[in-house]
């Protein structure tokens, strides 16, 4: 039935089928469906008898939920105190009342029982006990995505934690230990056909986070049982021993790994096509079954899909993704992210038992953390690239593919010793940030590989500017208080990535698009860090006297994300009265948003700070909670760096990329305090003014950055828009 109804694709989202509850018991549903087999006769069944046995037989989507209305909501939560610039802080308010329309319960009424239990109807749909948050867009169930299900929770209740809502992230965290409490683990989301995977394991940090916050001790009667469930789950079900080349020692560390035979039902077509696709080699039973399991394997990462985890990153070029799904050996894997996420958990659970006076759990989990620390530092970490790198299992060695997950062991406690030992080293682990802020002008990458999965380039994500913030932040002030390294007159940022890290030599980087017919700009030498300026870079902030190498890349990425997030915003509709006027008709027309108030864009695209990420196995999504959690947490803890950003005049652009005249239209100018306003174009003065009128560190560019801004929207933003 699941597999004749994503084939005749009735539904666009091949999510539809598989939400909708049956309004019959579902051996009911069958007999039906056989009885449209039999009657079908020689022509088969059709589209048209699909509808109508989808009608008759199942209800509409989504009735599970209602929503809930806060009272007593803060509108002024303190954090924004912490934010000087005006519109930054306008904005970061806008952006916390987005939560009084996210927050939602079960609708018990609507709810039908999941087999075998008895009832007039059956649905997919877990019910939850209490409140929770829907990231908004395709998914209607608590953190129902098929990439960020479990995990995206965490940086959601970082966000309602920043907005005072400690309520609905305690209701969050209710639920997921009743979830520990029904299944053992927390599944990848809030539908039966996901009771098979898990994600990344973030749940123990919430807990910490959420006490941290609140004082509220009390929780831990509950959580700590239900943090030793899932730490065992972890344990039974995905730990592997592995055994060092490096050092001969072995280890028990952990893996991605599911059992699984068929396409996943919440993206059957996508993984039918995968295996069936005519294109390539056909596979037989075995290989099929094989690939769906990597398929779910590569969904529990949360990075479904990144070139990671792939044999063969390249072998679809930039655009053909299944060729490389073809490849993927996720159980093979054994990542740096997981592990350094479950050295966490046993590390704060030493702190918790030691906060209620159990010194034997204490010790029991401190003994654990030891060993895996040193299994992650033995297999994950290169002291001569300075990076640290996935394992792999078939190959019995590193990988060499860089990535954001680099950055997860910092992020988690783990400092190695050659870091800790030199000012020098430090930078080098962090040179390929510096390099995107230089180089690129939008938040950091996954990846610098071009592939056309989404967890690769150039689409950046909330959780990874939010990691590399607080990685930098685990460095010891004495390693950070040089000044930011500078390359030589004749070379670029690359020259300061220690050899090897990347993986790719500086031609093979990813290039920074100029717009359509212009290509990219030059890809080595000193030309290619195009948003370079003095002291800082385009939409990096403002630069202050006496800033150590690691608070000028923080100032910096924080003020790109921020960048990112607003701009894109802005340019689908977003507007705040007496600040930010909303664009035009016939500039929203453009983007494909009149009637829209401004989208919070699941990613970003590290080349264009006005436009969201693309590719995946669905539409770009809108309204996401993440989104929102690192805005506002970037918002509490960075607001006295952040300035309003220069984003492209959308409506300039296009005239300068198609009027023949010659002439040009702008919208107006609107200003805060502190600097220019984006998507408004006034650039005089600004970061973005400085590049355009082609003094970049004092030296004239050849192609100015306000003309490489217009032209990469021209040339990219458009597309993913009306896509």
């Amino acid at each position: 039935l699941l597999q004749d109804v994503n084939l005749a694709e009735v539904y666009s989202d091949p999510k539809t089928i598989v939400d909708k509850p049956t309004s019959k018991r579902s051996q009911e549903v069958l007999s039906d469906f056989a009885a449209l087999q039999n009657n079908s006769g020689t022509a088969g069944i059709t589209e048209g008898d699909i509808i109508t046995f989808e009608d008759d037989d199942f209800t509409g989507e989504g009735q599970e939920l209602a929503v809930v209305t806060l009272t007593d909501f803060n509108d002024s939560p303190a954090f924004l105190e912490n934010v000087t610039d005006p519109l930054i802080q306008a904005w970061a308010q806008t952006v916390s009342g987005y939560w009084a329309d996210l927050i939602r319960e079960t609708n018990t009424s609507a709810t039908c029982p999941i087999y075998p239990d008895a009832g007039d109807c059956e649905g997919t749909f877990i019910p939850l006990n209490h409140t929770f948050v829907i990231p908004g867009g395709r998914f209607r169930e608590q953190c129902e995505y098929a990439a960020t299900n479990y995990w995206d929770s965490y940086w959601i209740v970082q966000g309602l934690m920043q907005s005072e809502l400690y309520d609905i992230a305690n209701s969050t965290l209710q639920n997921f230990m009743d979830e520990i409490d029904t299944f053992g683990f927390i599944p990848n989301g809030g539908r039966i056909y996901y009771l098979d995977r898990s994600q990344p394991p973030m749940f123990t940090r919430m807990v910490a986070d959420y006490v941290a916050a609140t004082n509220d001790m009390s929780i831990l009667t509950r959580a700590i049982p239900a943090i030793e469930t899932e730490l065992q789950w972890w344990v039974s079900n995905r730990s592997v021993q592995v055994t060092s080349p490096y050092t001969n020692q072995t280890y028990t560390m952990y893996h991605y790994s599911v059992t699984n035979s068929a396409p996943r039902p919440e993206s059957y077509i996508d993984d039918y096509a995968t295996a069936f696709d005519p294109t390539l080699p056909s596979l037989n039973e075995t290989e099929r079954s094989a690939l769906y399991a990597e398929l779910a394997s590569g969904a529990e990462t949360g990075w479904d899909y990144s070139s990671r985890f792939a044999a063969q990153p390249f072998a679809g070029g930039t655009n053909n993704t299944n060729p490389t799904l073809r490849s993927l050996q996720v159980r093979e894997h054994i990542p740096v992210d997981l592990n350094s996420i479950l050295y966490k958990a046993h590390t704060l659970l030493v702190d918790m038992y030691t906060s209620t006076g159990n010194s034997t759990g204490a010790a029991a989990h401190l003994a654990t953390a030891t060993a895996l620390r040193a299994g992650i530092l033995d297999l994950h970490w290169d002291a001569e690239k300075l990076a640290f790198y996935d394992y792999n299992l078939t190959a019995g060695a590193r990988n060499s593919i860089y990535s954001m997950a680099t950055f997860y062991p910092l992020w988690n406690g783990i400092v190695p010793d050659e870091v800790l030992g030199s000012e020098e080293n430090a930078f080098g682990l962090f040179a390929g940030v510096n390099l995107v802020m230089n180089r690129y002008n939008g938040s950091l990458p996954v990846t610098f590989l071009e592939t056309g999965l989404q967890w690769d380039s150039p689409n950046a994500w909330p959780p990874h500017q939010f990691i590399v913030l607080e990685a930098l932040s685990a460095l010891p002030s004495n390693l950070t208080s040089g000044a930011l390294p500078t390359p030589a007159s004749n070379e670029s940022t690359y020259a300061l990535v220690p050899a090897g890290q990347l993986g790719l030599a500086e031609d093979e980087l990813p290039g920074q698009l100029l717009g359509a017919g212009l290509g990219n700009a030059t890809r080595v030498g000193p030309g290619a860090d195009i948003s370079r300026l003095n002291g800082t870079v385009v939409n990096g902030g403002n630069a202050t006297e006496g800033e150590g190498w690691a608070d000028v890349l923080k100032r910096e990425v924080a003020n790109r994300y921020f960048a990112s997030a607003l701009c894109s915003w802005h340019a689908t509709g977003g507007s705040i009265p007496g600040l930010l006027p909303q664009l035009p008709d016939d500039v929203l027309n453009i983007t494909g948003s009149i009637g829209n108030t401004g989208n919070m864009f699941e990613k970003f695209n590290t080349t264009d700070v006005d436009s969201s990420g693309s590719g995946g196995e669905y539409t770009v999504q809108a309204g996401f909670g993440w989104t929102n959690g690192v805005v506002l947490w970037i918002a509490a803890n960075y607001g006295h760096v952040l300035a309003a950003p220069d984003c492209p005049d959308i409506l300039e652009i296009v005239g300068a990329s198609s009027n023949s005249s010659g002439t040009t239209t702008t919208t107006t100018s609107t200003t805060s305090s502190s600097a220019s306003v984006g998507s408004i174009a006034s650039t005089t003065g600004t970061a973005l003014g400085q590049a355009a009128s082609g003094q970049t560190n004092g030296a004239p560019r050849s192609l100015s950055v306000g003309a490489a801004f217009a032209a990469i929207f021209a040339g990219s933003a458009l597309v993913i828009y009306l896509a």
